[in-house]
């Protein structure tokens, strides 16, 4: 009989961890699980899901006043923030309780509470001891408030999705994808939007995907502040005054932080029992996902690898395949489909152009540009942007990106393509569907000229 109380012990009940346990668990091992808020973590009850639903509230602005230039004739339209809350509320609720349904189902016990480590094969959990053999964190992030005066007046992307009102204007400090996302979302159901963007918009994806949203934003009236940086925030008799480094000062319903998010690890115990931490923030991890105790692993954003819920998915997953399995594999990180649910959307696979260039020299890089066939009668100026690059010696694709209308759905696709080698070729290969804005990824001819020769021009 084994001389602890599990097999496994998992730190965390979001979508890693929830994937860690139940697999193992499914191979017979013994296992228990942490969770010191709700079952489902970050992305099902705070994040993704909910985050998603909101933008879909957003969204429905554009097709009431776009109905029009199709024939409907509807009444102007009003929205209820609150009722939004409570349906959104209401489908929380229910995918956490499937969640727990789905560990009880695997056998997997659960326990209420924060875990700190005692050593190596010891958790305190909510005031109960309990050992394990082996323990995988996967306690996610949180967001980061910046330590400035009247920082408690802000709030952050949890407290977003609680709101009991919708603020008239708010300021949204950051410029990744939660800012971008919550600017949309805000802008969408009616409230003036400032961003205030310390140096640049989405750090990390390409300059020419970045330069279209930029010009978005602005067409849908947000407002961005670019260079600013808020060095405090004081309460008013009407709201919030947010005053920048630079002196200048802003007026505002409500101060939303949207600047990064870092690992739970705060009170663990980590580096207590000689778990690595990268820069004191982030637990470092090999190959395998194991940490420098033999016997503990991680998983997901508390590793600060790639901060994706399918990712921490997968993670998990080898992670299994690994210990439990008798199957080592480790976590393949080229060409992950990721989105940004901004307005409008933003899907990518693989490198950026920068990057690319930086690891192969010369590079083919295809654009397309159009306003898209649903807003030849609206009049709406939206507009697509798909840019492919190619690796000109192998003719492999090495990226793809998109801003539009369905970009994050159409990215899925991609990524099974360039996951499979796919060449600039074998998209040349393959007959469109018309009339779609995805066929023009098959119907890029025309190689945008190398940015020395463009400037001779």
């Amino acid at each position: 009989m084994s001389a602890y109380d599990y097999d496994l012990f998992v730190i965390g009940a979001g979508s890693g961890g929830v994937r860690g346990a139940r697999m193992a668990a499914a191979t017979g091992a013994r296992v228990g699980i942490a969770e010191g808020r709700r079952v489902g973590g970050t992305c099902v009850l705070r994040g993704c899901v909910p985050k998603k639903l909101l933008v879909y509230a957003a969204h429905f602005a554009h097709d009431f006043a776009d109905a029009a230039a199709y024939g409907w004739r509807l009444r102007p339209p009003t929205h209820e923030w609150a009722q939004l809350i409570q349906a959104k509320n209401t489908e929380t609720d229910r995918l956490n309780g499937i969640y727990i349904r789905l560990l009880q189902n695997a056998g997997v016990t659960i326990h209420d509470g924060y875990a700190k480590f005692i050593d190596a094969h010891t958790l305190d959990v909510g005031g109960s001891r309990i050992t394990a053999e082996r323990i995988l964190i996967a306690s996610g992030g949180h967001p980061v408030i910046p330590a400035i005066p009247g920082a408690e007046h802000a709030i952050t992307s949890d407290e977003a999705l609680d709101l009991l009102s919708r603020p008239e204007r708010i300021v949204i400090v950051g410029a990744g994808y939660i800012a971008v996302e919550f600017a949309g979302i805000f802008a969408g159901l009616g409230s003036d939007v400032k961003l205030l963007v310390r140096s640049k918009l989405l750090r990390g994806f390409d300059a020419d995907v970045v330069r279209e949203l930029g010009q978005a934003l602005e067409r849908a009236g947000i407002e961005m502040v670019v260079g600013a940086e808020p060095a405090a925030i004081a309460q008013g008799t009407n709201g919030y005054t947010v005053t920048m480094q630079t002196g200048e000062t802003i007026e505002t319903d409500l101060v939303m932080f949207a600047a990064g998010r870092d690992p739970n690890i705060k009170g663990m115990g980590l580096e207590e029992i000689g778990v690595d931490l990268k820069g004191g923030k982030a637990i470092k991890v090999d190959a395998f996902s194991k940490t420098s105790v033999d016997n503990i692993y991680a998983v997901g954003d508390v590793t600060d690898r790639m901060a994706l819920t399918p990712v921490a998915i997968h993670e998990a997953m080898c992670f299994v395949d690994t210990v439990y399995k008798g199957k080592p594999r480790k976590p393949n990180y080229q060409f992950v489909p990721t989105a940004v649910f901004s307005d409008p959307p933003i899907g990518t696979v693989g490198l950026t152009e920068e990057d690319a260039i930086a690891k192969y020299g010369e590079v083919d890089v295809y654009t397309a540009r159009f306003r898209p066939m649903k807003h030849t009668l609206t009049g709406r100026d939206h507009v697509t942007f798909m840019k492919l690059i190619v690796d000109p010696d192998s003719d492999q694709v090495l990226g793809c990106h998109m801003i539009g209308e369905d970009a994050a759905e159409i990215a899925q696709g991609l990524g099974i393509a360039m996951k499979a080698g796919a060449t600039k070729a074998d998209f040349d290969a393959t007959i469109g569907i018309h009339p779609t804005a995805a066929e023009e990824f098959v119907t890029m001819r025309e190689k945008r000229a190398p940015p020395q020769a463009a400037a001779a021009e």
